[in-house]
């Protein structure tokens, strides 16, 4: 379980302050081979705590998507929002995540008064934002964000399986897993592949 406090200190360096509007941001999906990269954007009230929240790679697929709906009922404004994989090939993957970040903030209904971002890099954002290394294990903005983020481009994955089954993407949904390798090594990339990474590039014809 999260601990609340932590996970709320970087919230209320700025309730403190005088700010109102805190989103957390957070992305999914930078290093797959296959799919868009996923970001979503948080803001919460100020007493809102919901004790379960933490880094999602650190919880389990149920959980997060029982958080999901939490998340979504308790949260003032959310916004989830995804790059293609054409866009990731065409500026990078580093320049499409905080394409991403930017899309997830300016589409807020109301704009927050900071963003706090995962990681150590913000890009051009609407609002003032601080960035935050592994911020999705010290905010809980971050990390409900990283949780919308995670859950959504697992069930587009998904989805996506029953139209390219030969690689089994329900499964792995588009990293690169041996099996994910060797079915593109097989089959050759799909038109959801990331024809610029490693792993896929090797096998466009």
């Amino acid at each position: 379980m999260a601990d609340k406090i932590n996970m709320l200190e970087y919230e209320y360096k700025y309730y403190d302050k005088g700010y109102e509007l805190i989103a957390g941001v957070d992305e999914a999906g930078r290093g797959p081979l296959a799919g868009p990269v996923f970001a979503a954007a948080v803001v919460f009230d100020k007493d809102t705590v919901i004790p379960e929240i933490n880094d999602s790679k650190k919880l389990t697929e149920k959980k997060r998507e029982e958080l999901f709906d939490v998340i979504i009922e308790k949260a003032l404004y959310y916004n989830i929002v995804s790059v293609s994989e054409q866009e990731i090939d065409r500026i990078n993957i580093l320049n499409a995540a905080l394409k991403c970040f930017n899309l997830a903030v300016s589409g807020l209904d109301k704009l927050p008064d900071i963003a706090l971002i995962d990681g150590n890099r913000c890009g051009e954002m609407p609002v003032e934002c601080e960035t935050i290394v592994k911020g999705d294990a010290k905010s809980m903005s971050i990390a409900a964000a990283s949780i919308l983020a995670k859950v959504a481009r697992d069930r587009y994955i998904t989805e996506l399986d029953s139209k390219y089954p030969e690689y089994n993407f329900k499964k792995h949904k588009g990293y690169g897993t041996k099996e994910h390798l060797e079915a593109i090594a097989k089959y050759g990339p799909c038109s959801i592949h990331r024809m610029t990474f490693k792993g896929v590039r090797e096998h466009v014809r």
